[in-house]
C-alpha cells in the first residue's frame, strides 16, 4: 500500500510532514483505561529499572540519566562508587569539606565526580545526595535539606559571583541544615583569589589501581572465577598492558580495560585482542577506516549503517546501507556502475563477506519481541568498544554534507523496532562534540514529523546531549523554543523528551514544559500530544521521589477549565490510579501507582488532591468507588492508612459537595453491605 505523504513548512521554516494515508484513522488517545494508539505502543503504570517496549513504529525504552538535578536514587550512587579507588587528593578534599563547601578543580574524564559523590556518601549516605542545576548560581542558592549537594560544571558567571564573603555566608548556611555543597570546576573556569580556601585540585587514582581494582569487584560480583581473575590480573601485570595504561592513564579508560579483561579472561581469547579492540576504537583508526572505504559507496555506506545503529538486526542494516549507496552516488556525482568491476558478478560479494571487509560482523542469533510472537534477529556490530561512536562522529562532523545524506536514508527507512533508540543515542553521542550555536537545529525535521518514531528518535538524541554538562543548557533553551511552537508534532516532541533520561534528570524542568505544551493550539494531532504528555508523567511517575512534584501538576489541571486538555490529561492519571491495584505479597513484579499507594505515602498531597476530584465532576464517580474499595479491602485499608486519611479529609472537605455526596455513597455502600451477605 503506498503511502502519500506531503511537506509543509512550519514555525522557523521546520519541515512538517503529513501521512495523507491515515486520515481518518484513529490517533494516539488516552481514554478511561485503554489507548488507541495511531503508532507506537501505549504505556501506563510505573516503570521500574531501563523498560522496553517495541511496536511497528517506536521504541518507548525509558533511559535512566547518568546525572541529575534532584535526588539521585541510592542504587544510582551505590553503582557509581563501585570499585572506587581514592584518588590521592581525596584526604585534603576530606579536609576541605569540613568547611561545607568543597571546590574541586579537575579535567574532564578524570573521574572528579566519582570522588564529589564517594566525598558526600561518606558524610549523608548513598541516599542523601541531590544534584545541582548546572547553571544554579551558588551565590544565590540556599540548602533545604542536611543532604550532601553536588554541582558538576561550575559556569563562569557563576564563579565570578564567588567571593569569600559569599562563600563563608553560605558555608554557615550549610553548617545551620545540617548540609555540604561539593562543585566540580573545570580548569578553563576562572575563580576569583578569595577562593582559594575552598579550592583542592582533583589528582585521578593510579590507572593500574583502578584497573586492579574493578577486577576485583568484578569477582566479587561473581562475574569471574577466581582462575579467571589471576589470568587477568597476570595480563595487566604484563609490559604490553603497561604501556596502554601509561598512553592512557584516565579512569574511564582504566575501567574499559578491566572489562576487556573479563571478557577475554572468560571466553579464553589470546590477551593481544583485547589491545586491538581497544585500538579499534580510537579516531586514528576511525580515519583509517574511513581512508581505506572512501572510494566505494557500498563499503561507506555499511560503515554508516553499522555505526548509526549498531548491533540491529542484519535486515535493518541492509536496507539503511541501500538507502545511503545511491546518495552517495549522487554525491560524488557518478552511476551505480563505478562501484561494479569489470566482470560482471550476479549474485555480488556476500554480507558477511562485505561485513568482513569494514570491520563488523554478524553476532549469534537473538530473539526480538513483536506484540504477540518472536521472531530471530541476527545483530551486527563493530569489533571495539568505541568504534561505532568514533567512526560515525568523524563521518557526521568531518565531511561535508554527510549529515544531510544519513538524515535522508534515516527518513526513507520504514519504522523498524530499535532504529529510534540506537540511531537517536549514537546521534546525540556525536552532536555532544559539535559546535556552533544552531547544532541542535538539524533535530527539527524529525521533531516536527508525524511519525512517531522519527520523533522518539529526537527524544533520545536531546536526552543524550543532555548528559554532557556543557550542554543542558543548549538542549533546555531548544525545548523551550519547541514548547511554544504552533506544530503540535513539535511539542510531541518535547513532551517525548521529557518521558526519558532528560526528564527523570530535571523533573521540575520537566513538568514545566509538559504545562507549556499544552498552552499552545491543538489541531488535528492533539490524541498525539495526549498520548506523549501521558506517557512523560507516567514516566516521571515511575520515580517515587518525583510523586509529590507530579501530583501536584495533576491538582493545578484538575482545577483548570473543564473540557480543557489540562483537565482531560489529569482526569486520565486519576482515573488509571484508581484502577490500579499494589502488587500482592510474591506477586511478579510491582504493580502501578496507585490510590491506595498515594494516599499512604502522600497524605499532605493526597487530601487536597482527592477534595478537589470528588468535586469535580468527571472524577467523581472513579474516586468515590475506589475510595470505598480501600475501605472494603483490609490490605488496601491498612496500605493507605486509611482511617487517619479520611479523618483528615474530613477535616478539610467538611461541607463541600463533592465530600457530602462521597459520604453519602459510602453510607449506601456500607448499609447494603450486610443485607447483600444475608441474600448470598
Amino acid at each position: 500500500m503506498s503511502t502519500a505523504r506531503s511537506v509543509s513548512s512550519g514555525p522557523g521554516g521546520e519541515r512538517v510532514l503529513e501521512d495523507t494515508a491515515r486520515a481518518g484513522q484513529p490517533e494516539s488517545g488516552f481514554r478511561d483505561n485503554q489507548q488507541w494508539v495511531g503508532q507506537g505502543t501505549a504505556f501506563m503504570g510505573d516503570v521500574y529499572g531501563d523498560a522496553h517496549f517495541h511496536a511497528a513504529a517506536a521504541t518507548e525504552e525509558v533511559v535512566k540519566p547518568r546525572l541529575r538535578e534532584g535526588p539521585y536514587p541510592a542504587d544510582e550512587v551505590s553503582g557509581k562508587l563501585s570499585g572506587f579507588v581514592e584518588p590521592p587528593s581525596h584526604a585534603t578534599c576530606r579536609k576541605a569539606l569540613d568547611r561545607r563547601i568543597l571546590l574541586l578543580r579537575a579535567e574532564d574524564g578524570t573521574g572528579a565526580s566519582t570522588a564529589a559523590f564517594a566525598l558526600l556518601a561518606e558524610r549523608h549516605g548513598t541516599a542523601g545526595i541531590t544534584g545541582l542545576d548546572p547553571m544554579e548560581d551558588p551565590a544565590r542558592w540556599r540548602p533545604k535539606d542536611a543532604r550532601g549537594y553536588l554541582l558538576l560544571g561550575l559556569s563562569q558567571d557563576a564563579a565570578d559571583s564567588l567571593g569569600g564573603v559569599v562563600l563563608r555566608g553560605l558555608a554557615e548556611l550549610l553548617r545551620q541544615a545540617g548540609a555540604h555543597l561539593v562543585v566540580t570546576v573545570g580548569r578553563e573556569v576562572g575563580l576569583p583569589a578569595e577562593t582559594c580556601a575552598w579550592q583542592v585540585v582533583h589528582v585521578p587514582p593510579p590507572p593500574y589501581d583502578v584497573a586492579v581494582n574493578r577486577l576485583r569487584t568484578m569477582a566479587g560480583a561473581g562475574e569471574l572465577t577466581g582462575e579467571q581473575l589471576s589470568t587477568a590480573l597476570g595480563h595487566l601485570a604484563s609490559r604490553e598492558f603497561a604501556d596502554h595504561l601509561r598512553a592512557h592513564p584516565l579512569p574511564g579508560d582504566s575501567v574499559e580495560l578491566a572489562e576487556e579483561l573479563r571478557e577475554v579472561a572468560a571466553s579464553g581469547e589470546p590477551a593481544v585482542t583485547v589491545l586491538e579492540r581497544l585500538r579499534l576504537g580510537s579516531d586514528s583508526a576511525a580515519r583509517a577506516a574511513l581512508d581505506k572505504a572512501r572510494h566505494s559507496a557500498d563499503a561507506v555506506s555499511l560503515i554508516a549503517a553499522v555505526a548509526l545503529l549498531h548491533r540491529r538486526d542484519r535486515t535493518v542494516i541492509e536496507r539503511f546501507a541501500a538507502e545511503l549507496r545511491p546518495l552517495l552516488h549522487e554525491r560524488a556525482g557518478v552511476g551505480p556502475a563505478a562501484d561494479q568491476p569489470e566482470r560482471s558478478d550476479v549474485l555480488g560479494p556476500s554480507l558477511e563477506d562485505r561485513l568482513t571487509a569494514v570491520g563488523a560482523e554478524l553476532l549469534p542469533p537473538e530473539s526480538g519481541t513483536a506484540r504477540r510472537y518472536r521472531y530471530p534477529v541476527r545483530p551486527v556490530a563493530f569489533s571495539g568498544r568505541h568504534r561505532p561512536e568514533t567512526l560515525l562522529r568523524r563521518l557526521w562532523l568531518e565531511y561535508e554534507g554527510m549529515p544531510e545524506l544519513l538524515w535522508r536514508a534515516l527518513e526513507a527507512l520504514p519504522a523498524q523496532p530499535g532504529v529510534d533508540m540506537a540511531a537517536g543515542r549514537a546521534i546525540g553521542r556525536v552532536l555532544r562534540h559539535a559546535t556552533g550555536p544552531n547544532a541542535l537545529r538539524q533535530l527539527a525535521p524529525f521533531a516536527a514529523s508525524d511519525r512517531r518514531w522519527q520523533r522518539r528518535l529526537v527524544a533520545f538524541a536531546l536526552g543524550e546531549v543532555a548528559q554532557h554538562t556543557g550542554l543542558r543548557s543548549a538542549v533546555q533553551e531548544q525545548l523551550r523554543q519547541w514548547s511554544r511552537s504552533r506544530s503540535v508534532s513539535i511539542r510531541c516532541t518535547v513532551a517525548e523528551t521529557c518521558a526519558g533520561s532528560y526528564g527523570l534528570a530535571r523533573p521540575t524542568t520537566a513538568l514545566g514544559l509538559l504545562d507549556a505544551v499544552l498552552d499552545g493550539p491543538e489541531g488535528d494531532a492533539e490524541r498525539n500530544l495526549r498520548t506523549a504528555v501521558s506517557f512523560a508523567l507516567r514516566v516521571l511517575l515511575s520515580e517515587e521521589p518525583n510523586h509529590v512534584r507530579v501530583l501536584g501538576k495533576v491538582g493545578e489541571w484538575l482545577a483548570s477549565e473543564h473540557g480543557t486538555l489540562r483537565q482531560a490529561l489529569a482526569v486520565d492519571v486519576i482515573g488509571e490510579m484508581v484502577r490500579a491495584t499494589p502488587p500482592r505479597p510474591g506477586g511478579s513484579g510491582p504493580g502501578r501507582v496507585s490510590l491506595a499507594d498515594v494516599l499512604g505515602d502522600h497524605p499532605q498531597q493526597a487530601v487536597p488532591l482527592v477534595a478537589l476530584a470528588l468535586d469535580t465532576p468527571a472524577t467523581h464517580d472513579v474516586v468515590a468507588e475506589g475510595l470505598i474499595a480501600i475501605e472494603q479491602d483490609p490490605r488496601m485499608r491498612c496500605r493507605a492508612a486509611f482511617t487517619p486519611f479520611l479523618a483528615a479529609l474530613s477535616g478539610a472537605a467538611r461541607g463541600r459537595r463533592g465530600f457530602t455526596r462521597f459520604m453519602l455513597r459510602r453510607h449506601r455502600s456500607r448499609a447494603a453491605a450486610p443485607s447483600e451477605r444475608t441474600a448470598s
